[in-house]
């Protein structure tokens, strides 16, 4: 039976459009892919501009996908090429290579080399032009990234200008057993993770372990990762397990990472502890103060936008030393600075836990925060210098509220409350008030650390007022103080060029100015006090018993780090008081003359002058038993230096009624001539190196 023509040839095209696919299935399953080697290397290392090589076997078989979770189609019984490349390298930009080789010890051949790479690829998204790959796999991946001091790095490829019409559809990424080193000379960091596959984890499928250095600190670290990178689904995190050291803070988290294909965020439980919080500066850039040893605990949260992170830290609790804190940081990426901002609060802080931050505790805690022991044995104010050349690297607005601060037991500190200004390396504490013993201390705090107004220091203004402080209310737990009803009201205004407390106290120029009236004196009050050197002086005054102090009124003018007193008078039962002479800040030297006119004839030693000389930290407190001068006589010598007092009126008026006290000062005829805050004496009017020296 003959066939129809058409039929014939409608036969001929059906076994011709069946025959060419399986002719080329046949070829392509045949054909020796390594003889496609150069050709992909060359295209592939045009296109990244970088060497590319597949040197080992270059294979293609055919697999039929798993089924999916739906209705299957005719395109689900087509089985996909599978592509698989083994030892595959990719060199480093020639660019990079050059630089680093300039002298400087050359970057290894390889960015990255991978045992094998394997994955499938969809036939059918080649019609959309669209390279649609489910599933990429490396195995035995060795990686290595790395970052120049000029901030150029090896991971970053150029982007062509002309865009493809062609897209890559990349679903998810596997990973199996290799080694990830980061060198970076920006940071100065050398890390190599060791990565490997975990069996029997339902959560993770990859575990790593670290090692290497930060800013010359070990690191040491291990964690977990997910197996299966979902780069195309959102909703699909990828969990992370961290448990890593940095030289002296640990970082522990748990979370994960959203939309991996964007790195669009990160959600973490976090617990970061270290020696001190300014060691957190290397591993995040954050300028955070010197303090004894802390611990937080608390959710970070990120999302990473190029040129516009964010950071949050929120609902994190913790210790600083023995001081609690609870409270919320934000970290936003900017330009030219970054910018942080926040509120951290404390129920209960220890006076002690303050010391680090103006580098006042011991130099065995000193090495044990990170710092250097530099504070010599015969100096009393601390000389470790602020890290001011970080303060240009963030800008900050940060409050910090602490309910109570506890020195010893009853040291009645309240309601602390300042707000943390860092704008281009200029720093302001503006306000710093906090309540003490039925009264309050208000200031202000400027320091400017950005080298504009003096090189490698900072410059500095401070002023302080205290107001209606309770003597009672000092010390509660001394019985003679209960029958006290007295006040202190004081001011400080000085202004400072420096890098530490030392250097800063050194050039201070400004005025002290205090007022103590109706309250009571003792060794053992000033024992308690911490002013060694008062004890010892009431002890040559009365010996060791109480006295009522009517009225306690000093003036200092400060010029070039010497405190000079422009009046200094105290009144008790016994005697009146008059001190003169000058503390030298830059020196920690004293010398200071206590002129006392005894209301009584039954204390002789009180005619004799007092002088006070010597170091902070060896004071020497003698009496001249040698002038015995007539009553009479001193008392008229001594009234001349009664109108000094007058400086310090507005104390008086400001801290209530005090009778002794403003019939003191009203013996005063006029106001003496003083410096500005910030101002100097003329050279005539300064006190000489003797007066100073003790000589």
């Amino acid at each position: 039976m003959n066939m129809p023509r058409r039929s014939k040839i409608a036969l001929a095209v059906g076994g011709t459009i069946i025959a060419i696919p399986a002719i080329a299935i046949v070829v392509l399953l045949n054909y020796d892919w390594n003889k496609a080697r150069p050709f992909l290397n060359a295209k592939t290392s045009e296109a990244i501009e970088r060497p590319f090589e597949i040197r080992g076997d270059l294979s293609l078989t055919w697999e039929k996908q798993p089924a999916v979770a739906r209705e299957r189609t005719w395109r689900d019984w087509i089985p996909w090429p599978h592509l698989v490349a083994r030892d595959v390298h990719v060199g480093n930009p020639p660019a990079m290579v050059s630089a680093a080789g300039n002298g400087k010890k050359p970057l290894p051949a390889d960015m990255a080399s991978v045992g094998a790479v394997a994955f499938s690829l969809n036939p059918f998204g080649l019609l959309h032009k669209t390279i649609s790959i489910p599933e990429l796999a490396f195995a035995q991946p060795s990686v290595y990234l790395q970052r120049l001091a000029d901030g150029s790095n090896n991971w970053t490829f150029k982007k062509k200008e002309k865009e493809s019409k062609w897209e890559l559809d990349l679903d998810r990424v596997v990973f199996s057993k290799g080694t990830i080193r980061f060198v970076d000379a920006v940071e100065d960091i050398d890390a190599t993770a060791q990565v490997d596959t975990l069996t029997n984890e339902r959560k993770y499928g990859v575990g790593w372990t670290l090692s290497g250095s930060w800013n010359g600190a070990p690191i040491t670290g291990r964690g977990k990762t997910g197996a299966v990178l979902a780069l195309k689904d959102q909703d699909l995190p990828f969990p992370m397990l961290i448990d890593a050291k940095v030289g002296l803070v640990s970082i522990a988290a748990e979370g994960t990472l959203t939309n991996p294909a964007k790195l669009a965020g990160i959600d973490m439980t976090m617990k970061v502890q270290g020696a001190s919080m300014a060691r957190l500066y290397a591993i995040t850039g954050l300028v955070l103060p010197e303090t004894p040893p802390f611990y937080t605990h608390g959710r970070l949260t990120g999302k990473l936008v190029p040129g516009s992170s964010t950071w949050t830290y929120d609902q994190f609790v913790g210790k600083v030393g023995a001081s609690d804190i609870t409270g919320k940081m934000a970290y936003q990426q900017k330009k030219p600075r970054g910018h942080l901002t926040g509120s951290v609060q404390s129920k209960l802080l220890q006076f002690a836990d303050l010391g680090p931050l103006i580098g006042a505790d011991s130099n065995e805690k000193k090495k044990e925060r990170g710092v250097d022991a530099v504070q010599p044995a015969n100096k009393v104010l601390p000389v470790e210098k602020f890290r001011t050349e970080r303060w240009t690297s963030i800008d900050a607005d940060v409050s910090f509220r602490a309910n109570r601060i506890v020195r010893t037991k009853e040291l009645p500190i309240s309601n602390l409350y300042t707000e943390f200004h860092l704008h281009d390396g200029t720093l302001k504490l503006t306000p710093l008030n906090f309540d003490f013993a039925g009264g309050s201390m208000a200031s202000t705090v400027h320091l400017d650390g950005s080298g504009r107004k003096v090189k490698d220091a900072i410059a500095a203004n401070l002023d302080v007022k205290a107001r209606h402080i309770k003597l009672k209310e000092l010390f509660p737990n001394l019985p003679q103080m209960q029958a006290t009803v007295g006040e202190i009201n004081a001011e400080a205004k000085l202004s400072a060029t420096g890098n530490s407390v030392a250097t800063l106290l050194a050039s201070s120029n400004g005025e002290l100015k205090t007022v103590i009236n109706d309250g009571t004196i003792s060794k053992l009050l000033l024992e308690q006090m911490g002013l060694n050197v008062g004890s010892i002086v009431v002890t040559k005054l009365v010996g060791d018993k109480p006295v009522k102090l009517n009225c306690l009124a000093g003036d200092f003018a400060v010029t070039d780090g010497l405190a000079q007193t422009r009046s200094f008078v105290v009144d008790t039962t016994d005697a009146t008081v008059y001190v003169k002479g000058a503390v030298s800040l830059s020196e920690e030297r004293m010398d200071l003359t206590l002129k006392p006119d005894s209301k009584g004839l039954r204390i002789v030693s009180l005619r004799s002058p007092i002088y006070v000389r010597g170091s902070f930290k060896k004071p020497d407190v003698d009496i001249d038993k040698g002038v015995l001068a007539m009553r009479a006589g001193g008392a008229i010598a001594l009234a001349a230096l009664a109108a000094p007092v007058a400086a310090v009126v507005p104390l008086i008026s400001g801290g209530g009624e005090g009778a002794d006290c403003a019939k003191l000062i009203a013996q005063a005829s006029s106001k003496p001539e003083a410096p500005a805050p910030g101002k100097k004496l003329p050279a005539s009017k300064r006190p000489t190196a003797d007066q100073v020296k003790g000589n």
